[in-house]
C-alpha cells in the first residue's frame, strides 16, 4: 500500500497516528466544571449538592477565623434556592487591575481565585484551593450575589457562571453594616435530584458552630406553610461538642478534659490547638479531628501528637501514684482507647493533605506543637482531678486485660483455622474470581433467604453468606467477646480484612460487602447491627466505599402475563396507574386499601391486577431474587457513607445504646421516612 493511501485509512479510521493540535479541545472559563462536576464536588447525588451549600458556608466561616464574620444565615427558599448571609467584610468589588473586571466578577468566575492564597487576608481557611464558590456558580442554573461594603449595596448576577451584567450598585448599605448574600438555585441539567434535606445542612451548621464557638449559624427552611428554625452557638465550643457526641452514653469521668494553646511552625507562624475529651462507660474509641475546619478522618499529625501526649501523661501519673509499678503490668496507647470520645481542632496557616481521601495531615510540626499543648496541660488536669484520672487508669487496665483475651481468642480461632486465610466459613458460598473489585459479598438475613440467593446469583463473582438470627451488640461488647460469636466470626473471615489492631483493607476479598434483610422490623435490626459491627471494628471499609445495603422490593403487582415490582407504597400505586392506563384508562388509580389476605394471600384490586406483598426475602425465588435485588443491570442498593462521622457515631450509640428516651425520639421524629411496614 503506497503511503499517502495508507495515511487515508488512517485518518478514515480515526487511528492514533492522525492524532494532531486539532485534537486538542480547551476548556474555557467555568466549562471545564460543568463538564466534570465530580471532580469539583465529589459526585452530583445528594452528597454533592449539600456540598454547594458548604462551599458558600466555608467562605463565610474563613471570614470568621479572620476575626470579621459573626452570623452566619443559611434560608431555604420556596422556589429550591438557598440564601448564604454573612457579616463579614463583603467581597471586594473594586476593579481587578490583571483582569480588568470587578474582584467580584472574578472570585465568582474564576477557579482558584481568591484572598486564600494570601496570607495577610486569611491566615488559616478551610477552603485550600479557591475554587468554592465559583463551582458553585458554574453548577447553578443561576445565582446572584450582594455585597454590602464601603457603605454601598453591590449586585450582580449569573447564569450557569456567566454575568448577565457587570457588578453594579443598586443602593445604599445600612450605615455600619457589610457582608455577603448569595442565592443561587441548583442547576437541574447537573443535578437529577435538587431538594435539600434539612437535617443534612444543620447537621453540618451544628459541627461548625461547636468548632468555632464565637460564631452563631442559623437555618432556616421557609419551603413548608410552617417554617423550620434551628440556632447553633456553643460558648462551650469542643467541651459542648464532647458532651454532645456522648449524649446517652453513661460518663464515667465528672469533668470535661479541655485545653487550648498555639505553637509557631517552621515558617514561624501560629499554629492554634484547640482539644477536648471525656471517658464513658462503653468500649469503642470516639476520636474526631479537625484541621481548619475540615474533618480529617484518616487522622494526621494532630492525632499523633495528641494520643503521643496522652499516652505520656497518664502513665507518668500512674507510675507516680503508685497506680502502675514498674514490672508490672504496662499500659500502651490502646489501653487508654476505650471507651474515650474526643475532640482535637487545629488551626494551621498552611496545611499538607495526604492519604486517599486527602483527609490526613502531613506536616510534621504540628505533631510536636500539638505535644506542647496537651501534655503539660494534661498532667495538670490528672493532678487536679484526682477521681476521674483514677478512673480512667482503672478502665485502661481493665482494656489492657481485655486486650490480652482478645489477643488468646484470635490464637485459639487461628488453631481453629477461623480466621485464617485457609478456613473460609462453611456456610459461605464463594465466588469463583478472586478479583475483590469485581467481588460482592451478600451478608443475608436468614438460611431461606440464603438457599435463593444461592441458586439465583452470578457465582462467578457473588458470594453468600446466610446468617441465622441476630448477631450481637457490638455497641455493649469487648472484642474477645464478640469474637466468641460465631456469625461475626464467620462475617470477620469471609472479609478477609482481620479486625481490630491486625486490621489491614490491603486484605479485603469482595468489593462490595451488600447487607440484605427482610423489610421488616426485624430485617431492620438485624441490617442496624451488621452496620454497627461494621462502623466499630471495620470503619474503614465504610470510609472508603465499600459497604451497601440491598433493596429488596416490597410487591409484586401482576395483570395478567406482566409482572412489576414496586419498592414502596407510591411507586405500588404508580404501577397499578400505568397498567390502567395501557388498558386505555386514564383515570386515577382507585386508592388500594391493602387488608391482609389469609396467610398472606394476594389480594385482587379492581381491574383485575393481583398484589403480592412480600413478607421477607424467603419468599422471593431464586429467579425474583436476582431480578428484582442481585442482578446488577436491575438492582438498587444504598451505599453507606459517613457525611458527618461524629453525628454518625453519635447515632449508633443512641439506637444502640442503653439509654431509651433518646432512642424513643429518633424513632418518632424519623418514622416518615420508613417506609411502610405493616399492611
Amino acid at each position: 500500500m503506497a503511503k499517502n493511501e495508507r495515511e487515508e485509512v488512517t485518518k478514515k479510521n480515526g487511528d492514533s497516528r492522525a492524532y494532531t493540535a486539532e485534537d486538542i479541545t480547551v476548556l474555557k472559563g467555568l466549562e471545564a466544571v460543568r463538564r466534570r462536576p465530580a471532580m469539583y464536588i465529589g459526585d452530583v447525588s445528594t452528597r454533592g449538592l449539600h456540598h454547594l451549600v458548604y462551599e458558600v458556608v466555608d467562605n463565610s466561616i474563613d471570614e470568621a477565623l479572620a476575626g470579621y464574620a459573626h452570623i452566619i444565615e443559611v434560608v431555604l427558599n420556596k422556589d429550591g434556592s438557598v440564601t448564604v448571609t454573612d457579616d463579614g467584610r463583603g467581597i471586594p468589588t473594586d476593579m481587578h487591575k490583571e483582569e480588568k473586571r470587578s474582584a467580584l466578577e472574578v472570585v465568582m468566575t474564576v477557579l482558584h481565585a481568591g484572598g486564600k492564597f494570601d496570607k495577610n487576608t486569611y491566615k488559616v481557611s478551610g477552603g485550600l484551593h479557591g475554587v468554592g464558590v465559583s463551582v458553585v456558580n458554574a453548577l447553578s442554573e443561576w445565582l446572584e450575589v450582594e455585597v454590602m461594603r464601603d457603605g454601598n449595596l453591590w449586585f450582580q448576577k449569573y447564569k450557569r457562571g456567566d454575568p448577565v451584567a457587570p457588578a453594579k450598585i443598586t443602593g445604599k448599605a445600612d450605615k455600619g453594616k457589610s457582608g455577603t448574600i448569595i442565592t443561587f438555585l441548583p442547576d437541574g441539567q447537573i443535578f437529577k435530584n435538587r431538594t435539600f434535606k434539612f437535617d443534612t445542612l444543620a447537621e453540618r451548621l451544628r459541627e461548625l458552630a461547636f468548632l468555632n464557638s464565637e460564631v452563631t449559624l442559623r437555618i432556616i427552611d421557609k419551603r413548608n406553610k410552617t417554617e423550620q428554625e434551628e440556632v447553633f452557638h456553643f460558648k462551650g465550643g469542643l467541651t459542648e461538642f464532647v458532651k454532645y457526641i456522648d449524649e446517652g452514653r453513661p460518663a464515667l469521668t465528672k469533668k470535661v478534659f479541655y485545653a487550648k494553646g498555639t505553637g509557631k511552625d517552621e515558617n514561624n507562624r501560629t499554629v492554634e490547638v484547640e482539644a477536648a475529651f471525656q471517658y464513658n462507660d462503653e468500649y469503642s474509641e470516639n476520636i474526631f479531628t479537625y484541621v481548619n475546619n475540615i474533618n480529617t478522618h484518616e487522622g494526621g499529625t494532630h492525632l499523633v501528637g495528641f494520643r503521643t501526649a496522652m499516652t505520656r501523661s497518664l502513665n507518668n501519673y500512674a507510675y507516680k501514684n503508685g497506680i502502675l509499678k514498674e514490672g508490672g503490668i504496662s499500659l500502651s496507647g490502646d489501653d487508654f482507647r476505650e471507651g474515650f470520645t474526643g475532640v482535637i481542632s487545629v488551626k494551621v496557616p498552611e496545611p499538607q493533605f495526604e492519604g486517599q481521601t486527602k483527609t490526613k495531615l502531613g506536616n510534621s510540626e504540628v505533631k510536636s506543637i500539638v505535644e506542647s499543648v496537651i501534655g503539660p496541660a494534661l498532667a495538670s488536669w490528672l493532678e487536679e482531678n484526682s477521681p476521674d484520672a483514677k478512673r480512667i487508669l482503672d478502665k485502661a487496665m481493665r482494656a489492657a486485660e481485655a486486650r490480652e483475651a482478645a489477643r488468646k481468642a484470635r490464637d485459639l480461632t487461628r488453631r481453629k483455622n477461623a480466621l485464617s486465610g485457609g478456613g473460609l466459613p462453611g456456610k459461605l458460598a464463594d465466588c469463583s474470581i478472586n478479583d475483590a473489585e469485581h467481588c460482592e459479598l451478600y451478608l443475608v438475613e436468614g438460611d431461606s433467604a440464603g438457599g435463593s440467593a444461592k441458586q439465583g446469583r452470578d457465582r462467578r463473582f457473588q458470594a453468600i453468606l446466610p446468617l441465622k438470627g441476630k448477631i450481637l451488640n457490638v455497641e455493649k461488647a469487648r472484642l474477645h467477646k464478640i469474637l466468641e460469636n460465631e456469625e461475626i466470626r464467620n462475617i470477620f473471615t469471609a472479609i478477609g480484612t482481620g479486625v481490630g489492631e491486625e486490621f489491614n483493607a490491603g486484605k479485603l476479598r469482595y468489593g462490595k460487602i451488600i447487607v440484605m434483610c427482610d423489610a421488616d422490623v426485624d430485617g431492620s435490626h438485624i441490617r442496624t447491627l451488621l452496620l454497627t459491627l461494621l462502623y466499630r471494628h471495620m470503619k474503614e471499609l465504610v470510609e472508603l466505599g465499600h459497604v451497601y445495603i440491598a433493596q429488596p422490593p416490597l410487591y409484586k403487582v401482576k395483570k395478567g402475563k406482566q409482572e412489576f415490582y414496586a419498592y414502596d407504597d407510591s411507586e405500588r400505586d404508580e404501577v397499578i396507574k400505568r397498567i390502567k392506563a395501557e388498558k386505555g384508562k386514564k383515570e386515577e388509580p382507585e386508592p388500594v386499601e391493602m387488608m391482609e389476605g389469609e396467610d398472606g394471600a394476594p389480594i385482587v384490586v379492581p381491574g383485575g391486577i393481583t398484589i403480592s406483598r412480600f413478607k421477607g426475602l424467603g419468599e422471593m425465588n431464586p429467579e425474583q431474587l436476582w431480578a428484582t435485588t442481585m442482578n446488577p443491570d436491575t438492582r438498587t442498593i444504598l451505599q453507606v457513607g459517613i457525611e458527618n462521622a461524629a453525628e454518625a457515631d453519635r447515632t449508633f450509640s443512641m439506637l444502640m445504646g442503653d439509654d431509651v428516651e433518646p432512642r424513643r425520639q429518633f424513632i418518632e421524629k424519623n418514622a416518615k421516612y420508613v417506609r411502610n411496614l405493616d399492611i
